[in-house]
């Protein structure tokens, strides 16, 4: 497939080599305009914001994926195999399933586990486990502790129901699963697929273990600033 594709208009020199990526395309207008340097609007299809700027002289792409695993999966394979991305980190919201993990604390996600069926494509014959890389995992780790700011290195929860019947999938935090939140999985099979590099780094919004007061919609969108610090350090 040439450039523009369906969902991104941008030409393929106005996308950069790295891609941060919110969910909500308000937190990718909120990075562009208080990070980079001379951002420009390069996708808006289906309001799906793509800035590409500079951060300390490095250029960098934030652009949104919407939300859940079909969304981020149409976005990521489209950066990594058309636009020649080299890494897409993504910079989202979970709910915690750890009693250390608080409001505002950090999650790096170094696998996604999932109750989806995006890596059936693959035809695999097993149960292939999405991974970050390693690298990347190890870099941010390294400046959350610069930073000084709480997180947790370990398994994530990539769901593909908010509202979920069964209950609030809690039972996952019997396998040490940090938290929950919709993209991760899909992201890291699509970087495993095209041979590409992916990280999810999340703050923590809702707290289902501990009583406390959750993040605002505005909250998620403007005040998750450790976590886009941490994602810009890795540019």
């Amino acid at each position: 497939m040439a450039v523009p594709t369906a969902h991104i208009t941008a030409k393929k020199e106005e996308i950069a080599k790295t891609v941060l990526m919110p969910g909500d395309p308000k937190r990718s207008a909120f990075i562009a305009k208080n990070y980079l340097e001379n951002p420009v609007l390069v996708n808006d299809v289906r309001g799906v914001q793509g800035y590409t700027g500079t951060y300390k002289g490095k250029p960098v792409t934030v652009m949104a994926s919407g939300m859940g695993q079909p969304s981020i999966g149409i976005y990521s394979y489209e950066l990594f195999k058309f636009y020649d991305v080299d890494a897409i980190i993504r910079v989202g919201s979970c709910g915690s399933f750890h009693p250390d993990l608080h409001v505002r604390d950090i999650v790096i996600a170094m696998g996604a586990c999932t109750n989806g069926s995006f890596a059936n494509q693959f035809g695999m014959p097993g149960t292939f486990a999405p991974i970050a890389d390693f690298d990347l995992v190890r870099r941010a780790a390294e400046l959350c502790e610069a930073k000084g700011v709480n997180y947790k290195v370990g398994n994530i929860f990539s769901s593909d129901m908010f509202y979920n019947a069964a209950g609030t999938d809690i039972e996952w935090a019997k396998m040490g699963v940090l938290g929950v939140e919709m993209e991760s999985a899909a992201l890291y099979c699509n970087a495993a697929w095209t041979g590409k590099k992916a990280l999810c780094i999340c703050t923590v919004s809702d707290n289902f273990l501990c009583p406390e007061e959750n993040a605002t919609v505005e909250e998620r969108q403007n005040s998750f600033t450790d976590m886009m610090e941490v994602a810009l350090g890795l540019v």
